[in-house]
């Protein structure tokens, strides 16, 4: 059938003079239909728009290229079929061959028709969803009339209205978007023969290594040719030793950043349980870093250590994630349950190793004996110990590298230095995010709860009140922390200085004996600190250890050699003459005082410093339904009167180490994620107003993790109407056993989100997209006068459309509490059911107001404990 549809597009090419595809080239086969867009600068620039179909490519050639603003009507003429294989090409036809220039893969990715694709090209309506790596969202193809003499089919591309539009800047993607997606080429460059070819997408290609994989040292060999010199030319032997029963361990030093320069191994910092393992005459035992005996509590890792020879090995345990990362809090839940089945022994370094006493010799050359004694353990030891690899390029690469996998950060180790217990210069560590030991000495809540911890640090010998810490804590947690809190409380306040809090209604204090791990954004210029997050308490460092600990600037003795000495720095100014502090959440901020609105509702402008601020002050309520989904995000560097306004998804080149990058099936390039709050931070630096997560089950793409019901109503529909309709959605979901949340969007409409319960391959993306069609489809035909579930505008007259389709696999809905870019610095607010009546005003929640807002509510404050499998709901909704 392919042949017989391609022997037009054959005919008309000459293939022993043009290097375009002759359709005989197998292509990989593949789930999901394919498209591709390819930049054609013939006789006339124009994009050639081709969408896989029955084997071959569908093409229109499109003047002027896609629009992403719904008014723009694109012209769109047919052209010949083409095979699959040119989904492949970029290069230049050479003149005198038909379509001679130059041709640039400008996007590709995968494609649904909305409907069966036959029967609306028969009728000129063909409605489909783009998934490119710049194309997302929903079009359609209008076929126009033929004029007399006209021989082929013109047609018209135009963008739907689905949250992926740019309206009034349709051709902003065009205009930037000037680089293939397949080779990183400019259309002279490609015309010049210059770079790389592009990378595969129809004949497959190498996959992209998953996250784990960048930091998992157990990966297949890497190493550089040095380090492949090394191996094949191991230290001398030395001479015997005897095996002490334990080694203090060598410290790192915090630093603000990596060093500079070669002659550094940088490695990925675990977020686990620093150990020593001893292993002699076949039996192994497990010591923490201050010597106690651990060797029960890791049972499994003992066991397995015992296969490997006499020695002691210096390493980290941890529980790692789904996604391969270190998760401490998980590595506690394990210790305190007892299944500890899974954890994992990393090993960065060996002190002894079969009767010799490795510690006078380079990190390089033990590492080297390290990865010999691991391989001469044998299959027994590969499943719960690992090697841990390193990477001798710049460390702030690697550093970046790590955060943008959500890991601690990095460890920097002189490859050239022994083994010296204590805290030195020979190894550093920079963190991704601040983190901190501290002493409990106190929690408040009613009995039986745990609201917030009261912590502090050792100075001189005294314990100094830091903070509270209030986030972090999941009923798991609780159930662990508090029993623990109860059996040290105490009569007393542990805390002194003047800063030391007072007795006050639940208030609880309690002996300084239990160590918390939290995270934090650093401290207030007052000592506190600043929102501080719960990971875990920690058993293996004692509470009289705990003291404040604050990077270093980098030394000159960690610096390159030939780095000139910093300038003195300036005398501080006044506060007053500094103005605005324009460090948010670690982030400094250029241009703090540019408007992004001219008017927040006070008559004031709201600046980019009054933007992450905001974000600063709602994000730990804003992160859990943010954190482990893809996120889009709506950038307006020059603010919602400015000429700049695009759609991102992806990270671009220098993106904030602070930003997750994402893989997702059907796109091979990573999506945004942002999994701390400090990347809100990171986000409002580069101007991104608005924010556009997935609705998936957190860190699960493939899940749906909530249903999005948005009311979009006709201009001249009261916003009372709307409030009608959201009470209406709930109703219907009601009936059909689910809970239900309302917040505004910022807009005139209202969105009814009820989340879901589900683990992997318990639901699917596309049921859950029917049922919520089915949903609005069964309230639009009770009530037809006014719902409609058509988006077409001509219908949507005097009734309100029940937007059903934020909730498709790569769909998103705006965050709550997420700005919008439109006058006034809206905001989606979370309500409660009790305000949606008539008198809501939407307009009321901005930037401004919000955050105080936020404080008297308590909208959605059981939305995780209502959770509900849709299941049920399907059966009774057919039922």
């Amino acid at each position: 059938m392919a042949d017989t549809k391609l022997a037009r597009y054959q005919s008309m090419r000459d293939f022993s003079k043009t290097a375009e595809p002759s359709g005989e080239e197998p292509v990989k086969p593949s789930n999901r239909l394919r498209f591709v867009i390819q930049k054609h600068a013939a006789t006339r620039l124009h994009y050639d728009f081709r969408l896989e179909l029955d084997g071959v490519f569908r093409s229109w050639a499109v003047t002027k290229g896609p629009s992403l603003d719904p008014a723009d009507r694109r012209l769109a003429v047919e052209v010949e079929d083409h095979p699959l294989d040119y989904g492949d090409f970029e290069g230049t036809i050479p003149k005198g061959q038909y379509g001679g220039g130059t041709v640039m893969l400008w996007d590709r990715g995968y494609w649904e028709p909305e409907g069966d694709p036959h029967a609306m090209l028969r009728k000129g309506d063909f409605k489909f969803t783009m998934d490119g790596e710049r194309l997302k969202g929903s079009f359609v193809l209008v076929r126009m009339k033929r004029r007399p003499g006209e021989k082929k089919d013109n047609w018209l591309l135009i963008k739907h209205r689905d949250g992926h539009e740019l309206e009034d800047h349709g051709d902003k993607l065009v205009q930037e978007a000037v680089t293939s997606v397949a080779s990183g080429r400019t259309m002279e460059e490609i015309a010049a023969g210059k770079g790389k070819g592009p990378k595969p997408f129809m004949k497959g290609g190498r996959a992209r290594a998953s996250a784990s994989s960048v930091w998992q040292s157990n990966r297949a060999e890497q190493e550089s040719a040095k380090a492949a010199a090394l191996k094949a030319a191991p230290p001398p032997k030395l001479k015997a030793a005897a095996l002490p029963g334990f080694v203090p361990p060598v410290l790192a030093k915090p630093v603000d950043r990596p060093p500079l320069g070669a002659g550094w191994a940088h490695e990925i910092k675990f977020d686990g349980y620093r150990l020593q393992l001893r292993v002699e005459k076949g039996k192994a035992q497990i010591k923490t870093r201050s010597g106690l005996d651990w060797t029960p509590k890791f049972k499994e890792i003992a066991a397995d250590a015992a296969a490997l020879p006499d020695g002691l090995y210096d390493g980290e345990a941890c529980a790692l994630d789904h996604n391969g990362s270190p998760d401490f809090p998980a590595l506690q839940a394990a210790l305190s349950d007892g299944k500890t089945a899974n954890l994992i022994f990393f090993a960065f370094d060996a002190l002894f190793v079969d009767g010799e006493d490795l510690r006078n010799l380079p990190l390089r050359d033990r590492k080297v004996r390290l990865q010999a004694a691991l391989k001469a353990g044998g299959k027994k030891v590969e499943k719960r110990i690992r090697y841990v690899d390193h990477f001798e390029t710049a460390g702030e690469a690697v550093l970046q590298s790590a955060c943008r996998m959500s890991l601690e950060g990095i460890v920097s180790k002189k490859l050239d230095a022994p083994y010296r217990s204590g805290r030195g210069e020979d190894w550093v560590k920079s963190k991704c995010r601040a983190g901190h030991e501290v002493v409990i000495g106190g929690w408040t809540g009613e009995a039986g709860q745990l609201r917030s911890l009261l912590v502090g640090v050792h100075r001189d010998d005294k314990l100094v009140y830091v903070g509270r810490v209030g986030t972090g804590f999941g009923r798991d947690k609780v159930a662990r922390v508090l029993p623990r809190l109860q059996k040290a409380e105490s009569d007393k306040s542990p805390f002194t200085g003047p800063g030391a809090p007072r007795k006050e209604a639940n208030v609880h204090w309690a002996r300084p004996e239990l160590v918390a791990e939290i995270e934090f954004a650093g401290f207030t210029g007052s000592g506190m600190v600043r929102q501080g997050a719960f990971k875990a308490l920690r058993e293996d460092k004692p509470a009289a250890e705990v003291e404040a600990e604050t990077p270093a600037p980098l030394s000159t003795e960690l610096a390159e050699p030939e780095a000139k000495p910093a300038k003195p720095a300036p005398k501080p100014k006044t506060a007053a003459a500094r103005g605005p502090d324009p460090v948010v959440m670690g982030v400094l901020l250029s241009n703090p005082n540019k408007a992004l609105w001219p008017d927040g509702g006070d008559g004031k402008p709201v600046t980019k410093l009054d933007l992450a601020r905001y974000l600063e002050t709602v994000g730990p309520w804003m992160m859990p339904h943010i954190k482990g989904r893809p996120c889009s995000i709506i950038r307006m560097p020059d603010g919602i009167n400015g000429d700049q306004r695009f759609f991102q998804r992806h990270a671009g080149k220098g993106s904030s180490a602070l930003i997750t990058e994402v893989q997702v099936f059907g796109d091979h390039k990573p999506y945004l994620q942002l999994d701390r709050i400090e990347a809100l931070a990171a986000m409002a630096q580069i101007g991104a107003l608005e924010y556009h997560p997935w609705n998936n089950q957190p860190f699960s793409p493939e899940t749906p993790g909530r249903l999005v019901f948005d009311l979009d109503p006709d201009e001249d529909i009261s916003f009372d109407r709307v409030i009608e309709g959201a009470l209406r959605v709930k109703d219907k979901l009601d009936e059909l056993g689910l809970v239900s949340f309302c917040k505004t969007t910022g807009g005139k409409g209202l969105h009814v989100v009820t989340p879901l319960k589900g683990g992997k391959g318990k639901m699917d993306w596309p049921t859950a997209k029917k049922f919520a069609q089915d949903v609005c489809l069964a309230i639009a035909a009770e009530e037809p006068a006014k719902y409609v579930v058509n988006m077409a505008k001509a219908k949507r007259v005097g009734r309100i459309f029940l937007d059903y389709l934020r909730n498709d696999r790569m769909s998103t809905a705006v965050a709550p509490l997420s700005p919008r870019g439109r006058p006034g610095a809206p905001v989606s607010f979370p309500v409660t059911w009790d305000q949606v009546k008539p008198g809501l005003d939407p307009k009321k929640y901005t930037i401004r107001t919000a955050p105080g807002l936020l404080k008297k509510t308590k909208a959605w404050a059981d939305y995780f404990d209502s959770e509900r499998p849709l299941e049920p709901a399907i059966r009774k909704l057919r039922g």
